[in-house]
């Protein structure tokens, strides 16, 4: 029982920073309040592989 009210805290949590970098840093506007986490969320992305487009056609094949 417990474990499980750690996985769903843990999936409300992750939904939230997912919300929040969308409406904000995304967009490239600063968080209220917090523009240190903006910029933490910013570099986080920035630092994910991200695949080319001939890439993902050839994944697609």
């Amino acid at each position: 029982m417990v474990w499980s009210l750690l996985f769903l805290f843990l999936v409300v949590l992750v939904a939230g920073a997912v919300v929040l970098y969308v409406a904000y840093p995304h967009r490239g506007e600063d968080l209220p309040y917090a523009a240190g986490l903006g910029d933490k969320m910013r570099q986080a992305v920035e630092a994910l592989p991200v695949l080319s487009e001939e890439e993902g056609r050839l994944l697609r094949r």
